[in-house]
Formats: C-alpha cells, structure tokens, sequence
C-alpha cells in the first residue's frame, strides 16, 4: 500500500520534532522513529487498527502521547493528522 499525507501533516510533526529536539534531540529521532514505523504497520494492515469516527482509524503511538489518524482510499491509505492525546477530539477532522 502506498501512504499520502495531508499537506498539514508536515507541519504537525515538524511542530513536535521541534517541542521535542527543545528537550532533548534523541527524544525527536525517537518520536520520528517510531512514527514511521507505525505508519509503515497500518499500510501493511489497516484493519489492525481500531476505527476513531466514520471512515478514520487511530494508530497510538507506545512511547509518546501522540497518535494520528488515517483514512483507506482505493487500497491505499492517507494520513490526516498527527496530534497529542489531549487536544480537541475535533482537531484535524476536517481534513481529507
């Protein structure tokens, strides 16, 4: 499966690689990490992961309180938002 991002994506992880890379830079290439990882986990199987909302899927990452969610588009998928555990329900759900 191929994987595409919202343009807003972007700037929601350079945001927190930089709240991150502010308190320590191994916490960044950590965060980045393990990013990436569970990005390349739901486009090998997105069924994996539990529905957040119509048509949405949430994948929580273990080692930091951030999550994103994702949509499946013609097989492959497409990441809407990366945002921490206590903002808004509502953040980002606008995106396509």
């Amino acid at each position: 499966m191929k994987v595409a991002y919202h343009p807003d994506v972007q700037r929601d992880v350079t945001r927190i690689l930089r709240h991150y890379d502010n308190i320590n830079d191994r916490l960044g290439d950590e965060f980045w990490d393990e990013l990436n990882s569970f990005i390349k986990l739901a486009a090998a199987n997105p069924g994996r992961f539990h529905f957040e909302g119509r048509n949405r899927r949430r994948v929580n990452l273990r080692r930091s309180t951030y999550h994103f969610l994702f949509r499946e588009i013609a097989g492959d998928i497409r990441s809407t938002v990366v945002r921490h555990h206590k903002l808004h329900p509502a953040h980002g759900l606008r995106r396509r």
